[in-house]
């Protein structure tokens, strides 16, 4: 049987974006989460060949920045994971050395940002090298993790049930995230079925002060069941709607694989 889910984008960009998605529960939310993190193969720099180094740094020290550059991660079915694609680099000082500066043999596979240091060059230094980018997997090595930084929440109402008796001091009552407002007319339907839902709010919007949107409001806060709000960036390997898409696609062949074993 299919389960249906209600996904909706509360803020949307290429790099980083928060979504809504209902009907699922808390081990399905982890489980997205840590396939985002450490389940889709990503390029990174693995191993890296010197010619020239008369920089002030060591090989060694060169060879882990970069390592740490983010590289673009092609469709899939373009490379599997194990794939090897070369890149150079050659700078002469007085200069810096950035991302940029890398030369890809596969222009499919390149830094996705142009202006990540790398060193700085003095007057007669030189850095000259060639690297191997290596396909792998989050839970690998952390260089190969393309959602840089993946979390969620439950989803949570907020209701004005009334105002505040008069001359009660009013204290800060900080949310973080995203809430969902309760109208009246929304939160309590007459037929008894479950409120229906209101509208969402980033709690960036006010500070993430209650008071500050609800000044002299008494209120009932609440989880939201089933529902929770990611917060996904990537490094730029790929978007965050790729990245959610592949996580998914790697959820979906562990369980057909897990069926399968299961049934033997």
């Amino acid at each position: 049987m299919t389960e249906e889910y209600d996904v909706e984008f509360v803020e949307r960009g290429d790099r980083e974006a928060r979504f809504l998605v209902r009907g699922i529960t808390p081990a399905f939310a982890n489980g997205i989460r840590r396939a985002m993190i450490a389940d889709v193969p990503t390029f990174a720099i693995d191993t890296v060949r010197f010619i020239e180094n008369s920089s002030v740094m060591f090989d060694e020290q060169l060879a882990l920045r970069l390592g740490l550059v983010p590289l673009s991660t092609p469709p899939e079915g373009e490379f599997v994971e194990g794939d090897v694609v070369t890149l150079s680099i050659d700078v002469e000082g007085p200069a810096t050395a950035y991302s940029g500066d890398l030369v890809s043999s596969d222009e499919l596979v390149r830094p996705t940002a142009e202006n990540v240091p790398i060193i700085d060059l003095k007057e007669g230094q030189r850095l000259e090298a060639e690297a191997d980018a290596v396909m792998g997997r989050g839970r690998d090595h952390a260089k190969h993790q393309g959602g840089v930084a993946v979390g969620y929440r439950h989803l949570q109402r907020v209701e004005v049930v009334g105002d505040l008796p008069a001359f009660e001091d009013e204290e800060s009552r900080i949310v973080r995230g995203v809430i969902e407002e309760g109208a009246p007319e929304a939160a309590e339907p007459s037929n008894g079925d479950e409120p229906r839902e209101g509208e969402l709010v980033s709690t960036e919007a006010f500070g993430h002060d209650l008071t500050e949107r609800y000044p002299g409001k008494e209120l009932r806060v609440e989880d939201v069941p089933g529902a929770f709000v990611f917060h996904v960036e990537t490094d730029g390997s790929f978007t965050v709607e790729e990245l959610v898409d592949r996580a998914a696609a790697t959820i979906e062949t562990r369980a057909a694989e897990l069926e399968e074993a299961v049934q033997l």
